[in-house]
C-alpha cells in the first residue's frame, strides 16, 4: 500500500510538490486507490482538486467514481492546461483516467509539482492493444512515485495487466465497462487478440 511522503496542512511557504502516477488494466483499483489518496489529504486538511476528462461520462457526468461505486465531487475539463487556470492554488490535485487527456499532461503535471502542488494522476497505462496510452509514458517517466495496480484475469485467475477488448471496434478510445472489455493476462491476452483475427 501506498504511504503518503508527506502529510498535514504544512506551512505553505516551504511546501515541495511532486507526481503521483497509479497505472495499470482496466479493473485494477486505479480510482478507488485514486479516491482512497485524496480523500486522505481531504482528511489533512489539504485543499484537494479533483479533474477528469469532459469525455467521461460512463457513471456521472462529474463525479469520479469507481467500479465499485465509491465516488468524489470533481472538475471536467477537457484540456490538461485548464488544470493549472484551476488548481495552482490547491495542495494536492487529482486527475482520472489521465490517458483520455492530451499530450501536454505530463508538462501541466511537472508545471503544478514545480509549484509546490502534490499531484496524483490514475490512468490505463496500455490501450486495448497494449501499447502505451496516450500522455501516460511521459507521466510515469517524470512522476517520482509510480505506482501499477493489478487486476484478475477473468479467464484463468492469474495476474491481469491487460484491457481486452471484446467489442469489434478499431478507435483507440472507446468508453465501456465490462460489455466491451475483460482483464486478463499476458497469455490470455494474447489468445483472445489471435482468436479476433
Amino acid at each position: 500500500m501506498f504511504i503518503e511522503p508527506r502529510v498535514g496542512n504544512g506551512n505553505h511557504a516551504n511546501r515541495r510538490g511532486w507526481v503521483e502516477v497509479i497505472c495499470g488494466s482496466m479493473f485494477s483499483g486505479k480510482t478507488e486507490e485514486l479516491i482512497r489518496r485524496l480523500n486522505r489529504a481531504t482528511i489533512a486538511k489539504q485543499k484537494v482538486e479533483i479533474f477528469k476528462p469532459a469525455i467521461d461520462k460512463r457513471y456521472h457526468d462529474i463525479d469520479v467514481v469507481s467500479h465499485n461505486a465509491n465516488a468524489i465531487r470533481s472538475t471536467p475539463i477537457d484540456f490538461a492546461q485548464d488544470m493549472l487556470l484551476l488548481g495552482g492554488s490547491c495542495d494536492v490535485v487529482g486527475i482520472d483516467e489521465a490517458q483520455f487527456f492530451d499530450n501536454g499532461l505530463a508538462e501541466v503535471c511537472v508545471k503544478l509539482a514545480n509549484s509546490g502542488v502534490r499531484v496524483i494522476a490514475a490512468g490505463l497505462d496500455m490501450d486495448y492493444l497494449g501499447k502505451p496510452f496516450g500522455p501516460m509514458p511521459d507521466l510515469m517517466a517524470v512522476a517520482e512515485y509510480v505506482t501499477k495496480v493489478h487486476a484478475i484475469c477473468v479467464q484463468c485467475g492469474d495476474i491481469a495487466t491487460y484491457s481486452f477488448r471484446n467489442a469489434l471496434s478499431e478507435q483507440q478510445v472507446l468508453l465501456g465497462e465490462t460489455e466491451s472489455y475483460e482483464a486478463r493476462c499476458r497469455h490470455c491476452f494474447l489468445e483472445g487478440r489471435k482468436a479476433l483475427r
